[in-house]
C-alpha cells in the first residue's frame, strides 16, 4: 500500500473530481469526498493497467507548492494498493450456464482466443468502460462533464501532456 498525493476539486452543484498527479491522467470522481477517494483504486488500476511499475509517490507538499492547485478543495494523499500490477497467473472458478459457456467459445474461437483469454479480455474492457460506485464513469470524457469546471481543464491539460510523451 502506497499513500499517494491526490487533488481534490469541488465547483458548486458538481462531484468531487479527484487528480492523481503522479499519474498523469488518471482521475476519478465522486459525489462525495468519500466516494471519490473510495474511487481513486479503481481509476490507478484503469489507469495503470497493463504497466509493470508504479512511479514512487511523490511528496504532498510538492503538490501544495503549486500555484494552479492553490484554489483545490483539498491536497491530501489517498491509500493506493498495487498488488494489481503482480502479473502472476492465479487460476479461478465460475458459474454458467453450458449454453453461456457455448456463445463464449464460439465468441473466442472468432477473435481467436482460448475461453480464459476471452473472459479476461472481455471482463477488462467492460471494467474500463463500466461506471463506477458513484454513477460517474471513472477515467474518461463522461467524467469530465461530472467534474467541477477546474478539474475538467486539469485534466484534459493532463491527458495532452500524456500523449505528448509517448
Amino acid at each position: 500500500m502506497k499513500l499517494y498525493p491526490v487533488i481534490i476539486h469541488k465547483d458548486a452543484k458538481s462531484a468531487f473530481g479527484v487528480i492523481v498527479p503522479d499519474l498523469p491522467g488518471c482521475f476519478s470522481a465522486g459525489a462525495t469526498l468519500d466516494e471519490a477517494l473510495r474511487n481513486v483504486q479503481e481509476a490507478v488500476e484503469v489507469h495503470m493497467f497493463g504497466e509493470d511499475i508504479a512511479p514512487e509517490p511523490s511528496s504532498l507538499d510538492r503538490w501544495k507548492a503549486e500555484a494552479e492547485y492553490r484554489d483545490a478543495y483539498a491536497v491530501t494523499l489517498a491509500p493506493v494498493d498495487l498488488s494489481f500490477m503482480n502479473d502472476s497467473t492465479v487460476r479461478v472458478n465460475i458459474t454458467a450456464r453450458k449454453s453461456e459457456l457455448a456463445i463464449v467459445d464460439r465468441a473466442a474461437k472468432r477473435a481467436h482466443m482460448d475461453r480464459s483469454a476471452y473472459l479476461v479480455v472481455s471482463a477488462i474492457e467492460r471494467a474500463r468502460r463500466n461506471v463506477g460506485s458513484s454513477g460517474v464513469t471513472v477515467g474518461n470524457a463522461a467524467t469530465r462533464k461530472a467534474l467541477p469546471k477546474k478539474a475538467a481543464g486539469l485534466i484534459s491539460v493532463v491527458a495532452k501532456t500524456k500523449r505528448s510523451r509517448r
